[in-house]
């Protein structure tokens, strides 16, 4: 009594049983891969129909099998299953309740088959699904992006290098910048996809079976288009998850690049942009404020996502071939960093469906910093056939001119700039706009409105 009082208070109240609580804690993984119920039985009633193609356990079995398998994803999903930390993992789970269910018959179910088969088919199942879904996502962010680069095709703003005014540009081209970062975060995912499906079931524990199995039936049915073609790779690979964590993590990336320029753009010292009050928050002794916590939100998921990804990275870079428990590890920090990007690509859809741009303030501040200087050194070497460097020294000195006149460069006079270099003419005023420098902007891929509603064009299709 002593000893075991003893025991107790050393572990604590919350395993109040002694060592043998804290191995069934750590050992168990039913309080996260619960979520892999439903690719559990998808995989369960493949492997069920299969075993009874192949003669392996009759027709009836099979049945009863599959029927009552549909009867416990239905108690899952109507919140009434009983999950059991003693039965480990949420396969030991629904084979349990299965047999509870149907008796005898649930006991064949798992012939041919280990739960190392088990698990690496229903995760990369998960996975699969939730690439489905990230590319949805995507694809809707994409869209919202594409009606604001419509709306704003020739709306002037300020492009940047060093967040120092640089030239002017488009309201659509820089939406357009995004369009093309996230494309590649789609086409990522889909790469990745097609590379992950091929179905481990039926690799067993680690060799494959001597049962008559048909691997290519069960990869057939759950929609893989091929089985694995080894069985200790099968068993052992989680390159899947790594693929899915590396292109979270880069679209989470670009997520957070653009939730800062939101950031930036909708402070008072900006004011570039206005974001609704559906993703905004205001102060609790400031009334004056609006706060943009969507976008720093967003802005900060990338630290959780990619701590997910280095997470499995460090999981698996040690395991000798095949099945460690260690694997167990490889799916919390996938489930989080699933629902941290989907989540941000929902917020940030919304904020760039309702955000509006303050067109007059983009373009008061498109014409500061003399933005239009890189458009007179090519007016300099188009008309006076000047060498680009001697250009530069001439607009250089033209821009401190100005900057010492307290003026912008249009704002000069003929005889000022004439003062620099003789050979400039009246026609010089024809570039210096900033709408005439984004209009003359017409190289493939350039800010000029019409190259931006022809790659606006080009998406609308790539999407339909």
């Amino acid at each position: 009594m002593a000893d075991d009082k003893k025991s107790n208070t050393m572990w604590g109240g919350r395993f109040a049983s002694g060592p043998d609580a804290i191995m069934e804690a750590i050992n168990a993984s039913i309080s996260f891969d619960k979520r892999m119920a439903s690719q559990d039985i998808e995989g369960s009633r493949a492997h069920a129909s299969m075993l009874a193609a192949t003669g392996i356990i009759t027709d009836s079995d099979a049945s009863a099998i599959r029927k009552g398998l549909l009867t416990v994803l239905s108690e899952i999903e109507g919140g009434s299953f009983a999950f059991s930390t003693a039965l480990e993992d949420i396969h030991m789970n629904v084979e349990s309740r299965l047999k509870d269910l149907i008796g005898e018959p649930a006991g064949r179910l798992h012939t041919a088959r280990s739960r190392n088969d088990q698990v690496a088919t229903d995760f990369k199942l998960w996975v699969r699904d939730q690439i489905d879904a990230t590319i949805q996502g995507l694809e809707a962010l994409i869209r919202v992006l594409l009606k604001q680069a419509e709306a704003g095709a020739g709306m002037v703003m300020p492009g940047f290098t060093h967040l120092q005014v640089a030239q002017p540009v488009t309201w659509g081209h820089h939406m357009m910048a995004y369009v093309e970062m996230f494309g590649r975060d789609m086409s990522r995912m889909q790469d990745a996809r097609t590379r992950m499906n091929e179905s481990p079931l039926g690799a067993a524990a680690l060799a494959g079976t001597s049962f008559p199995i048909d691997r290519h039936m069960t990869a057939k049915e759950l929609g893989f288009d091929r089985p694995a073609a080894n069985s200790l790779d099968a068993v052992a690979d989680r390159d899947f998850a790594l693929e899915f964590l590396s292109g979270a993590a880069i679209c989470a990336m670009h997520l957070s690049r653009f939730a800062e320029e939101l950031v930036i753009w909708s402070s008072a010292q900006f004011r570039f942009v206005q974001l609704s009050d559906r993703f905004t928050t205001g102060s609790s002794i400031m009334p004056q404020k609006k706060n943009p916590d969507a976008a720093e939100l967003i802005r900060a998921k990338i630290g959780r996502i990619l701590g997910a990804m280095v997470g499995l990275f460090t999981v698996m870079k040690g395991l000798p071939l095949t099945y460690s428990k260690d694997m167990q590890e490889d799916k919390e920090q996938v489930f989080d960093a699933a629902d941290s990007l989907m989540l941000a690509l929902a917020a940030m859809t919304g904020m760039v469906g309702d955000m509006k741009p303050n067109a007059e303030v983009l373009e008061k501040s498109a014409a500061t910093g003399f933005s239009t200087a890189t458009d007179l050194a090519d007016w300099l070497v188009r008309t006076l056939n000047m060498p680009f460097r001697d250009a530069h020294h001439v607009t250089g000195t033209l821009v401190k001119l100005a900057e010492d006149q307290g003026c912008d460069l249009p704002d000069l006079t003929l005889v000022q700039m004439q003062g620099v270099h003789a050979a400039i003419t009246d026609d010089v005023f024809q570039v210096l706009g900033v709408h005439n420098s984004v209009n003359s902007r017409t190289s493939y891929g350039g800010t000029a409105p019409d190259q931006v509603r022809a790659q606006i064009a080009r998406w609308n299709e790539v999407l339909k």
